[in-house]
This record gives structure tokens, sequence and C-alpha cells, in this order.
């Protein structure tokens, strides 16, 4: 009988959390009253009792409610029902509040735990985060890679491979930890620069004989390792970290006109290729006297600042603002807000004919609709108040200048063959003179 009346006892000390009837509305004095005579087996909820004391559950609250904004769901319909309450939660909530960043952060979970349940038979996460890296898994079977950590092919049908959405660094799932390089993106949008020195080479001593990336040791004579310089960098890196890969250098394109690829290593490689659409190359500072031995640069230069006069015309233009005529440049925004900025793939490109050629037939667009096609474009135009003489003038023609002061734009000859000053500024500075000495109603009085 001990044994009985010892469990009897256990039941009635650990009561049931979620059996609310047997908890008393009086608490712990309700909780130490006896109850007597009552046989073990008919113990009722409403009966326990224990000469010890009873364990606060802290019933009097309600655990088991479902918190505000909280979505519960275990399968893909639930996730999905979820995902659209979720919406329409940070539709409802106030812009830019605290509550509405938390329902952003819950949609953002609900959805990745959409994408694992729809995937139940992968071990490894679709989505890894790691140095600044966002690598998704490939679902690409057929395509072999190349690991870029170990250097060793990726076989898709038996390999589970990621791809960083940020700098295309492919690896396996296996080298994943193994990774020390942080994501070059991040480099591209904290410093977005060249390296404008020709290979600055400070020799493999500065550098304790090691790779510069991942620290192994190398040598000139391939001893324990092959040192391979990068001409971009001149630092050495080991064949794992440079694979002889070839690209342009920005440094000889401004200093010599010279696009002749060189080898490089990979983090340059995958560098060079997000900065080849940046235009952070300003050469009338870096080198100027490129202009004078290279033609296709004054021809672009001077086809650029025609388009920054034209760009004016079609802001205020209805039809051209229809027609979208400027997003034909859309590819190089920098053409429509400035002269001076250019980016590697702009060099490249003039010197292989293929900017000169496109930009010329787009200049030839623009002059038309402003000439010919708009009437209001044309009736924008200038005469020449010096000769006053011929048909209506542009700033963008070749044979007229434009005025710095007022922007009046005049013959070329008469502009230069006039010993006076401008008509237009001179009748500006007048009427200014006039105002000035006009008396006001004030002193009048």
């Amino acid at each position: 009988m001990e044994y009985d009346e010892k469990l009897v006892r256990f039941r009635q000390a650990h009561l049931n959390p979620f059996n609310k009837q047997g908890v008393r509305s009086k608490g712990d004095q309700d909780a130490n009253e006896a109850v007597a005579d009552l046989p073990h087996r008919d113990v009722s909820p409403d009966s326990y009792h224990c000469t010890e004391r009873v364990m606060d559950l802290g019933l009097a609250e309600d655990h088991f409610s479902r918190p505000e904004g909280l979505i519960l769901a275990s399968d893909i319909q639930q996730l999905q029902q979820a995902i659209e309450e979720c919406k329409q939660m940070i539709l409802e909530l106030p812009e830019h509040s605290e509550r509405q960043k938390d329902a952003v952060v819950r949609l953002i979970h609900l959805r990745l735990k959409l994408q694992e349940l729809k995937d139940p038979n992968e071990d490894e996460p679709n989505i890894q985060i790691l140095l600044e890296h966002r690598f998704f898994k490939e679902k690409s079977k057929s395509v072999k890679q190349t690991c870029d950590k170990c250097s060793a092919i990726i076989w898709g049908l038996i390999q589970t491979w990621y791809t960083c959405t940020g700098c295309y660094y492919r690896c396996h799932s296996k080298c994943l930890n193994l990774i020390t390089k942080s994501c070059v993106r991040s480099k591209v949008s904290h410093q977005a620069e060249y390296e404008l020195n020709i290979c600055p080479e400070t020799g493999l001593d500065s550098q304790d004989y090691r790779c510069t990336e991942c620290r192994a040791p190398v040598s000139l004579r391939a001893v324990p390792s092959e040192a391979r310089q990068c001409d971009y960098t001149g630092q050495y890196y080991c064949s794992n970290c440079h694979w002889n890969d070839l690209a342009v250098i920005p440094a000889r394109v401004i200093h010599n006109w010279d696009f002749e690829p060189r080898k490089v290593s990979r983090c340059t490689m995958r560098y060079l290729a997000l900065m080849v659409g940046r235009p952070v190359l300003k050469l009338r500072e870096t080198n100027p006297l490129l202009f004078n031995y290279v033609e296709e640069l004054v021809e672009i230069r001077k086809l650029r600042q025609d388009i920054l006069l034209m760009k004016p015309y079609f802001i205020t233009c209805k039809e051209a603002m229809e027609a979208r005529l400027l997003l034909q440049l859309q590819d190089r925004q920098h053409f429509v807000e400035n002269d001076e900025m250019y980016s590697l793939q702009d060099l490249i490109d003039i010197n292989s004919g293929r900017l000169g050629c496109s930009l010329t037939e787009i200049h030839t667009t623009f002059a038309k609709h402003i000439k010919l096609d708009c009437e209001r474009c044309q009736a924008k135009g200038f005469v020449c108040e010096l000769c006053k003489e011929g048909d209506v003038l542009f700033p963008f023609d070749s044979h007229t200048s434009v005025c710095q002061d007022c922007s009046a734009v005049f013959h070329r000859d008469c502009y230069y063959d006039n010993s006076t000053t401008c008509p237009k500024c001179a009748r500006l500075n007048l009427r200014k003179h006039v105002v000035v000495q006009k008396p006001s109603p004030d002193a009048l009085e």
C-alpha cells in the first residue's frame, strides 16, 4: 500500500497544466486544504490534495494564447495562407513603424520556411550567408563547374554546390566553411575605384613568401607551390587563387592605351568584372594628354557634350518624354549626367569602334527630333543676333558658338569676328541697370 499512497501523492503534487478545472481560484490556500476519506482510485481533479507545497504553475496567466501577429503553420498550404495574411498585415500597419518592420521580418522567415518545406529531402539549406557572400544552392545538375576554393571540378549530379549572387563565387557545399575571402561586391560597394599604378609590385619578401589570399607558402621556383603574379595588384598568389585568367588592366589602358589582356588572380578577375561598367575614370585628371593622341576619344567627348546640350530640350518636351528618347542611353546613364566620367567598358568599346557607331546613331536621332520632327523644340532655337541672317541655330550645331554667360547661340565666325560683347549680355546688363536706378514707390513718398 505504500506504493499506491506515494503514486497518489505524486499525481496530486504534479497537476496537469492543460486541465484548468482542477485549479481553485483561491490560489495556494485552497491548494493546501486536505480532502479526507476518499478512495485512492476515485480521486477527482477537484479533490487533489497534498501535504507538501503544490507546484506553482502560474496558470492564472494564459500561456497558450496566440500572441498578436503570430502566425503558426506547419504545411505548405498553411504557410501560403500565412504569407498572404502577413502581406495584408504589412499593408494595414503604419508605414515605417516598428510593428511593420517586425511583420516584414516574419514574412521573410515564412518564405524561407516555405522554401525549405518544398525541398524536404535536401539536407543543406538553400541560402547560406558567409563573409558577406550570399550563397544560393544551384539546381542545375548537368553543368560542369570548377570550385573556386579547392580548384576541383564540381560534379552536379552527385555533389551539392553553391553560387554567390554578388560576386558569382562557386564552391562545393563542403568548401563553404573553408572560405576566407569576403565577397568582392562589398568592396565594390564601399570602395569603387581602380588601382591606377601599373603592376605595383612589392616583392615576395613583403608577403612573407606566402599567398596574398590564402597565406599558403609560395616561391618563384614552384617549391612548395608556384607563385603567380597578378598584373593588376602586383601581388603574388598560389595556383589555387590564381588560375591565369586574363583581363584588361585599367591602369595600362589609361596610361598607355593598351588593351592587351594580362594574367590576374581569381579575386581580381571578379572585381574587374563587377567594376567594368562603373563610371569611375576621370581621364582629364588622370591623363589629359590622352585626348591629344586618341582621335576617337575627342569624337566621343564632342558627342557627349552635344547630348548634354540636347537634354534640356527633351526634359521640357512632352513628345520626347512620351517617346522616352533618353532611355536609349539607359545602359550608359552617366552620358546624360556629365562628359567627364568614363567606365572601363566605355574605353574598351571606344577602342573597338562600337561606342562611336552607336553614339553617332543616337546623336542623329536626337537631333532629328529637335530640328525636324518636333515643332515645340524647333521654337526653342536661336537666331544669330550679330548677323541676323541664316537658319535657326541650336547649341549642338557644329558651326555655332555658345556664350558662356547667357547661353545665347551665334554663328561661330560671327562670334569670333565680333570684338564687342555679346548682344544678349549687354541687353540683360542694361535692364538690370535700369531697374537699379528706377526709384521705388516708398522713396517717392
